[in-house]
């Protein structure tokens, strides 16, 4: 029998730039698949944190000092020589400009237009994580009303992501709504996603699919032909249901009491992390009762960002 590989737990980082460009490095001469492109990091030395680690390597790797950083994702990849465990970080601030204090180069992307090649295969998914927006934002036609969420959309330079969610509404009604936003938010560079039964959506002007927590339970593989696919989730097993089909996000709540689920109880910030603990390799937007404001707090619990209903029309 052969031995198994070792499993080496690593550490890497994102710099991150307020424009959402982000900062990827060549690695060294003499390390395995030297010259390829990563985002920067190392191992985590015996009886450190990951974020210990992650401030010291940048430290030693480009001689600053990080200041602010949150944990996002955490991924398993198998290397000839060995597996990795890694724990992505975003960095936010940072003090000094970074210097190739190991002979490596660095270059600053643009999430979707990276220009730097070979990239190292563990962080293709990555990558596409980085595409994802900090605000998801999620209609309610019923209690916002269809003239106002549409005039909001109109008035925005930037519309961002937009999913359009309205379970009262028939399949024609749907489409009806989808093609108004769709009008509004392509023109201006923004996505679209629809929440509805995967069967109603071909032809539909959208750049992916929502699955609620009941749809993603009943799939036994990523609906096909889609660039995007998520899901609403409310457990560990969800979220890891949601990872195994491939799926590139997901949502996870209630964070907070919310005008429709008043009663139940919520997992609060503590509950929402300990979920997201160790292998959830794709990224959580938190969703539950929050504003805009919430964004940092959700990211120093471990989410990508946040999903907004009744507070993304406000």
């Amino acid at each position: 029998m052969s031995e198994s590989k070792p499993v080496i737990s690593v550490v890497a980082g994102a710099l991150m730039h307020a424009d959402g460009s982000f900062m990827l490095g060549s690695r060294p001469a003499g390390k395995p698949y030297a010259g390829y492109w990563e985002f920067p990091g190392g191992k985590v030395e015996p009886g450190e944190t990951p974020l210990a680690a992650l401030v010291r390597e940048f430290r030693e790797e480009m001689g600053i000092e990080v200041s602010h950083a949150t944990p996002w994702l955490t991924r398993t990849h198998h290397y000839e020589h060995a597996s990795v465990h890694l724990r992505f970080f975003r960095i936010w601030a940072w003090q000094g400009t970074p210097q190739p204090h190991e002979g490596q180069s660095f270059a600053w992307q643009t999430p979707g237009h990276h220009s730097v090649t070979p990239m190292l295969p563990a962080n293709d998914p990555v990558l596409r994580s980085l595409q994802l927006p900090d605000v998801l934002q999620i209609s309610c036609v019923g209690e916002c009303g269809r003239d106002h969420t549409l005039e909001v959309l109109a008035q925005r330079d930037n519309p961002g992501w937009v999913m359009v969610r309205e379970p009262q509404k028939s399949r024609e009604q749907l489409a009806d709504f989808v093609a108004e936003v769709a009008d509004i938010v392509h023109p201006k560079g923004g996505k679209l996603l629809v929440n509805t039964d995967p069967a109603w959506i071909k032809g539909w002007p959208v750049d992916g699919l929502h699955l609620s927590s009941q749809r993603l339970a009943a799939l036994d593989e990523r609906p096909p032909h889609l660039a995007w696919v998520g899901a609403s989730t409310h457990s560990r097993a969800e979220l890891a249901r949601a990872a195994a089909l491939g799926l590139d996000y997901a949502l996870l709540g209630h964070v907070q009491p919310t005008a429709s689920h008043p009663q139940q109880a919520a997992l609060g910030w503590d509950g929402f992390a300990r979920l997201l603990q160790d292998e959830i390799p794709l990224p959580v937007f938190a969703i539950g009762g929050l504003q805009a404001a919430d964004l940092d707090t959700a990211r120093q619990h471990g989410a990508h960002g946040i999903a907004l209903m009744r507070g993304a029309w406000q």
